[in-house]
């Protein structure tokens, strides 16, 4: 019994370092929380702005490199006042920073393109 405990060791233990390593260099992750996977997901759609987004975005001095990589990729989902299960695209609404949020971002997930219609400064 020892003996095929060793063997099965001998075969686990570099098999997951070497499953690790190989995900770890594909920067893959995997997150099932809400939250998280609609970010991802909205992260891979065209993204599409009504104009009074645009002009919202330029008071603000926001720009879409911003809105991407800040705003979206470290905001938080406010599922209470979101629109999740609405058809065919479902409207969400977007906190950033996590904490102590001071925008709120609305938009529309569809299946080929995320449409951004209201931005809003808290405080």
């Amino acid at each position: 019994m020892l003996k095929k405990l060793k063997f099965y060791a001998i075969g686990l233990i570099p098999g997951l370092l070497i499953v690790f390593f190989i995900l770890n260099q594909k920067g893959t992750t995997c997150s099932y929380f809400p939250n998280d996977r609609v970010i991802a997901e909205t992260l891979t759609k065209d993204f599409k702005y009504a104009p009074a987004f645009k002009t919202e975005m330029e008071s603000n001095k926001i720009s879409e490199k911003f809105l991407k990589d800040s705003m979206i990729a470290a905001g938080k989902i406010d599922f209470d006042r979101s629109k999740a299960q609405a058809k065919p695209c479902p409207q969400y609404l977007l906190l950033y920073p996590k904490d102590n949020p001071r925008f709120e971002v609305s938009y529309s997930k569809c299946k080929e393109s995320a449409e951004f219609t209201g931005l809003k400064k808290i405080k």
